[in-house]
């Protein structure tokens, strides 16, 4: 009979948080045994994921990127290639292309007091088999959305369509919309990518959306980094454009949310010289709400304005009342021609990759669980999730949590601990909304999620700088981490 699989930390996902994981415990705990289990057939989460046309990053790549490894390439914005590129060297120079399981989705995670382990179910994605690995450390570094659908409103008549309807988490690889007139539904990240990249072909794209979005054109390339990388060292250089960033990003969101009606002024006052003359911009892009109450979206190098201002793109602010063979009839009365309908309507949010968690055999409600520095739940021992930030870059968060999750191994193995779990004194702390956000994704599910508490350390600062001192320099005995031997 042979044994059970056993590792120290299992890492769920090979996407940009599962990839830092793995190279932070092979630095700061090489005493660790460690694997990653991948439900796709390639690294890279979300880059190796979505394929619509234009895929980019809505941060720059000295902050997106990892601590450990400088970004050289000329654009600060970089489109997904260049992005999978970054990610395969940083696999294949941290030796960790054996450590990773390549169509392995977990499906349910039993924490087991008694064993001081969790015992986590795999799928085999070829052959729908199951297998079972235990671990003392759960790492979810599974991201925040459904991968099998994304959010997608029930339009009416939405059946009548004679042409493709997309998802762009869902893109069809053989999709043709050159020479045709395309519609794209929403006003996101994702809508105001896609537009400017379908432009270059499509006959006409429109951007159709229910209220306008903060839209900011950006050089695509950061002079400074390109400066410094000429006369400096690369990690110098990098740590140097990387702070420069942090800093200048924190300040920025500071400014929303203590002056927000002078950031939004100044917003808008960059429009006008971007836009054809007379373009209604208090109608389509005049947001109701205040600057990083919701994303503020990038137009690199004024891609986004520079397709409406040659013609081949232009923004539709209205509702839709219903869908019709050959397009959508608008509630102002106006009908928008399409032979392509792209339903950029966001993400559908979930909890751990919908992983079904059980400890000692009573299921997890997501619900009910209080957020622990942005990285763990009350009430589930060894568990670690990383989560990025809604007002900086991804990564920045999930580098913090992968070091965290090393000082936690190494304080255990010296101490000969078995268990720790966030405990909080209900007596003392409030529950609140995971995320002070308004986006609609984040909205739709904040009831499901878990919740964040009225004090620390059980609130979700969306400050790194904050977050360095909480994670690296605090310690680990606060009184809200109970250990057990």
């Amino acid at each position: 009979m042979t044994s059970m699989a056993h590792s120290d930390v299992l890492i769920i996902g090979a996407g940009i948080s599962g990839i830092s994981s793995a190279f932070h415990l092979q630095k700061h705990a090489p005493q660790a045994s460690f694997e990653i289990l991948e439900r796709g057939d390639s690294i890279g989460g979300t880059w190796n994921l979505f394929k619509y046309p234009g895929i980019r990053s809505d941060s720059d790549m000295y902050t997106l990127g990892f601590s450990f490894r400088p970004w050289r390439d000329a654009k600060a914005i970089a489109d997904a290639p260049a992005i999978m590129n970054y990610l395969r060297d940083a696999v294949r120079d941290g030796n960790l292309d054996k450590k990773i399981h390549f169509g392995k989705k977990v499906v349910e995670a039993k924490w087991s007091t008694a064993n001081g382990k969790w015992f986590v179910t795999i799928e085999d994605g070829a052959t729908g088999e199951t297998e079972t690995r235990s671990c003392k450390f759960l790492h979810s570094c599974a991201g925040y959305y459904n991968y099998d659908q994304g959010y997608q409103p029930d339009f009416p008549g939405f059946e009548n369509f004679k042409g493709p309807f997309v998802h762009p988490q869902f893109w069809p690889e053989d999709l043709d919309y050159s020479g045709k007139k395309v519609v794209v539904i929403g006003s996101g990240a994702t809508a105001v990518t896609l537009v400017p990249a379908m432009a270059e072909t499509a006959e006409h794209v429109t951007m159709l959306q229910r209220s306008p979005t903060y839209i900011v054109s950006r050089p695509s390339e950061d002079a400074f980094a390109n400066f410094t990388r000429k006369y400096l060292p690369a990690r110098l250089a990098y740590g140097l454009t990387r702070w420069k960033n942090v800093l200048l990003g924190r300040f920025f969101f500071w400014l929303c949310r203590t002056r927000p009606e002078l950031v939004k002024r100044r917003l808008l006052e960059e429009l006008p010289e971007q836009l054809p003359l007379g373009y209604d911009i208090e109608k389509h892009l005049t947001p109701r709400y205040n600057p990083w109450d919701q994303r503020v979206c990038l137009a690199p190098d004024g891609d986004f304005f520079a397709a409406i201002c040659n013609g081949k793109a232009d923004i539709a602010t209205d509702h839709i009342e219903e869908i019709q063979e050959n397009g959508i009839k608008l509630k102002s009365g106006d009908f928008l021609e399409a032979d392509v309908i792209v339903s950029a309507t966001g993400l559908d949010l979930n909890f751990l990759g919908n992983i079904e968690v059980t400890v000692d055999n009573e299921p997890v409600e997501p619900a009910n669980l209080l957020n622990y520095k942005g990285m763990m739940y009350s009430g589930i021992p060894n568990l670690l999730a990383s989560f990025g930030y809604t007002n900086a870059s991804w990564t920045l968060r999930c580098d913090l949590t992968s070091k965290y999750l090393c000082r936690l191994v190494n304080y255990m193995d010296r101490k000969n601990l078995s268990r720790v779990m966030p405990t909080p004194d209900m007596g003392q702390v409030e529950y609140e909304p995971l995320l002070d956000f308004s986006s609609g994704y984040v909205v739709r599910k904040s009831a499901e999620l878990p919740k964040q508490g009225s004090i620390k350390p059980w609130v979700m600062y969306q400050n790194y700088i904050a977050d360095i001192f909480l994670t690296r320099f605090s310690a680990l005995q606060d009184g809200a981490l109970k250990f057990t031997k």
